[in-house]
């Protein structure tokens, strides 16, 4: 007796009833949808979590550049595509932060609650009292130094245009007396300022007249009126969560960014190896941020139950650079001593300049937009 034909239920081709995938689609045929199976193809369209993570995982942590490698060579179906590898461990590092993230804004809100601003700005004003009276003394030391000079001015042979030039500076010293503190600081100190606001926003005032209690220009550009917009903001919620959470929120889409630049540092050192395309950069990169990820998901994964010792957390962090030297060594197929200069240019660069970089944007950005 032939085999009964069936139809699949996703592609409605007609296959035989022993097959256990459609030879068209590849859907399993005699699949009951159960949690479990809605679970996992959630997860596997998505991230393709199925056997390829696996053999890709265990590479990715003690093999470095084997995958980029295997990748390069055509290796392209037998381990996880490098894009699919750092978006679920992307998204799972920073799933595992978020859990941080709330701690930190927390702390940081409960410490500004607990400081006494109005003591602080008493300080400040006294700063400020300070710095003007120094400038007061240095005008008077002076003037104590010209009166000798007018008065021995025939014994010293000092002409009437020197000691009119001199005089002429004590005078524009003395205009000055209260260079380098900004004018409406000096004849409105923080305290008053601050209550100033403070009646304002007692009584309900229009934002644009607090805007304005607060420094803002009589035509601000569009950027100057957002900044005090947010300014207000942060002083009538006095705490900066709001801004901490902005923040965090838009580090995934700014690694989408910083990827790329790190794989054009690598193509900026390795632009006549074999190896020189940009695609090929792109790789090496997807994978060595997957490894990052994978790293110091386990470090705050692990820190939220068993604190680590700080150096231990600083060592693992460390040994990220030295994965990134054997990786590039293997990628690359360059000798030891070039790969470890170009290695340190490349963590340099990307530390130094490309992160502070994009920190101050995404500051500047969170502050805008929270």
């Amino acid at each position: 007796m032939g085999d009964t034909q069936i139809k699949c239920q996703n592609c409605e081709e007609i296959i035989k009833s022993t097959d256990n995938f459609c030879p068209h689609c590849g859907q399993k045929t005699d699949e009951e949808l159960t949690f479990g199976v809605l679970f996992y193809n959630t997860i596997s369209n998505y991230f393709s979590f199925d056997a390829r993570f696996f053999k890709s995982f265990i590479p990715l942590l003690f093999r470095p550049g084997y995958l980029a490698k295997k990748f390069i060579s055509g290796k392209r179906l037998l381990f996880l595509h490098p894009a699919q590898m750092y978006l679920f461990v992307s998204v799972l590092f920073f799933f595992i932060l978020s859990f941080s993230v709330n701690e930190w804004a927390e702390d940081t809100d409960s410490k500004l609650s607990e400081t006494d601003f109005d003591n602080v700005v008493v300080n400040l004003d006294e700063d400020i009292k300070e710095k003007q009276n120094d400038s007061i003394k240095d005008t008077l030391n002076l003037s104590n130094v010209l009166n000798p000079l007018k008065e021995n001015q025939s014994l010293l042979g000092i002409n009437d245009e020197a000691l009119e030039e001199a005089d002429s500076i004590l005078k524009k010293s003395e205009s000055e007396i209260n260079k380098g503190i900004p004018k409406d600081v000096v004849n409105n100190t923080f305290g008053d300022r601050k209550k100033k606001i403070d009646s304002l926003l007692a009584i309900n005032a229009d934002n644009e007249t607090i805007y304005k209690a607060f420094g803002m220009s009589d035509k601000p550009s569009l950027i100057e009126h957002k900044a005090y917009e947010q300014s207000l903001k942060l002083y009538k919620n006095k705490g900066v969560s709001g801004i901490i959470h902005r923040f965090f929120d838009s580090v995934p889409i700014a690694m989408f960014f910083l990827l790329p630049i790190f794989a054009l540092l690598l193509k900026l050192f390795y632009f006549r190896r074999k190896r020189g395309s940009f695609a090929h950069h792109l790789v090496f990169s997807f994978y060595y941020f997957s490894f990052l990820f994978t790293v110091f998901s386990f470090i705050f994964g692990i820190n939220r139950f068993y604190e680590i010792p700080d150096w231990i957390d600083w060592l693992i962090a460390l040994s990220t650079f030295f994965y990134l030297l054997i990786a590039i060594i293997r990628f690359y197929r360059q000798n030891w001593f070039l790969s470890f200069i170009k290695t340190s240019m490349i963590s340099i660069g990307f530390l130094m300049i490309v992160i502070p970089f994009s920190f101050i944007i995404l500051l500047l950005f969170s502050f805008l937009f929270y």
